[in-house]
């Protein structure tokens, strides 16, 4: 599993004129360039750290086979983004500049652009691929129940392509920030279609027995507990499907109409169609695959040791929904945390959801500044539960996870840079610049063996003398 997270750029500028958000993230990435002479470079934890198409800053977790190697190795992201923020605006105030940069960890702004948590999963060639993606449909259109990010919907009318997909009309509060900005289900594309699923072939592995799920529909999370959930429950669901286990035909007659109308019905109980004409709500969906996960954990047994918290959370999340209480849930999903802290804040203060100050604190809730960011100060005083610890989070950032080839990318770039070696790689090649014959090709992404860097470098130092 892995997780690409797309951050968005502000600043704000008193006295000068606004750095574009391009700008911006050249300082941001210029410790990078110095580094690693390139804006896109694979770094000592094994992950990926790039300036993506439109200059955005984005991070590439590595592979990880464990949930909380996965959300500490995301976490390191937002940690490395932070401080590469601090350093941009010493740069911006040496040149003159006295602005201010923020760094959002969320999925739209102001402007109606978009930007994406995409999430990969490794899976069997074997498993055919259409019906998989047939079958996770329904349940990634309505995981937005346990795993969105919740989001002030101050001008319904100002969504896209709002006439076509036709929201409430009114001010309100709703489940995911990524929703509206879906258009297609399937896709080969993931930026012009931008659809909930990815089929672009592109495994990063053993091609004859592997391919890439890419998964582009899910909201960025802030809050850890919410992640869990997030890739727990659909890791659960691909193992439930790989296993041959057969799924009811849930497959939805409208998917992007079905994932908007969803997004804002905070009851579950908007009727969804199905393929045959049949309807169910997006509550009776989530609840059909939470009990399938129950049967096949019954049977088969539990492969990690966070189920037993992903499965009650699973559970009370959709009681929470169907009951409209959320008591049970709101210091662990992100929707319901936020959602908790803006009613108070609206009724101490006479607001309804229109009001401005709202929005600017739904954007703070994602501001990745550990002491300026709405959920990290809630995180700080106890409203926001945690998976991780500090320590975990900080080993993250300089260490890859220990059971797969992370690894050896690990290796390779301390022995390189320690030796001068100039270098350059990508998922699956390590290669030395000067010594082109000397690349590893690791497929297998399970591989853990460091020694065969260590004789890579052995090699080249032996051919060097």
């Amino acid at each position: 599993m892995g997780l690409e997270t797309e951050y968005g750029v502000h600043t704000v500028h008193p006295n000068k004129r606004p750095l574009a958000p391009d700008e911006v993230a050249r300082y941001m990435f210029k410790p990078v360039v110095d580094w690693g002479n390139s804006s896109n470079v694979f770094i000592s934890n094994g992950s990926r750290l790039y300036l993506d198409v439109g200059s955005h800053p984005e991070y590439a977790t590595a592979e990880t086979t464990l949930l909380d190697e996965l959300i500490a190795s995301d976490a390191a992201g937002d940690a490395i983004m932070h401080r590469l923020v601090a350093q941009a605006q010493q740069a911006m105030a040496n040149d003159g500049f006295d602005g201010q940069v923020f760094l959002y960890r969320n999925n739209a702004d102001s402007l109606g652009n978009s930007y994406g948590s995409h999430e990969n999963y490794m899976i069997e060639r074997t498993t055919q691929y259409r019906r998989l993606a047939e079958a996770l449909l329904p349940f990634m259109v309505t995981r937005q129940l346990i795993s969105g990010s919740g989001v002030v919907i101050q001008d319904p009318s100002a969504l896209p392509l709002v006439d076509q997909f036709p929201t409430r009309s009114e001010p309100h509060f709703a489940f995911s920030q990524r929703a509206d900005y879906m258009y297609e289900a399937i896709s080969s594309s993931s930026t012009r279609a931008r659809p909930m699923i990815n089929t672009r072939d592109e495994p990063h592995a053993d091609s004859s027995k592997f391919r890439r799920l890419h998964v582009i529909v899910g909201d960025s999370n802030m809050s850890e507990t919410t992640q869990l959930l997030r890739f727990g429950a659909t890791d659960l669901l691909l193992r439930i499907i790989e296993a041959g286990k057969p799924l009811s035909n849930l497959q939805l007659a409208h998917p992007v109409r079905a994932i908007r109308s969803v997004s804002h019905d905070l009851t579950g109980n908007t009727p969804l169609e199905l393929v045959g004409g049949r309807t169910m709500t997006a509550l009776e969906i989530q609840e059909y695959y939470l009990t399938m996960a129950q049967d096949f954990l019954e049977k088969n047994g539990e492969h990690h040791g966070h189920i037993g918290q992903i499965m009650s959370l699973w559970e009370r999340t959709l009681e929470g929904i169907r009951s409209q209480n959320y008591s049970a849930i709101d210091t662990e999903i992100d929707w319901a945390i936020k959602y908790k802290f803006f009613n108070a804040y609206a009724q101490k203060n006479n607001l309804n959801w229109e009001a401005a100050r709202l929005v600017q604190l739904d954007m703070s809730y994602h501001d990745i500044d550990p002491q300026r960011g709405l959920f990290n100060l809630l995180e700080a005083r106890g409203a926001a539960a945690r998976v991780l610890t500090d320590a975990k989070v900080e080993a993250a950032r300089e260490n890859p996870p220990a059971t797969t080839r992370a690894l050896l990318r690990h290796r390779f770039i301390h022995s390189a840079r320690a030796l001068g070696m100039d270098y350059s790689m990508d998922w699956t090649h390590m290669k030395l610049n000067h010594h082109p014959m000397q690349t590893l090709y690791v497929r297998d992404a399970f591989e853990t063996d460091i020694s065969i860097v260590d004789e890579l470098f052995a090699k080249v130092a032996s051919a060097d003398l």
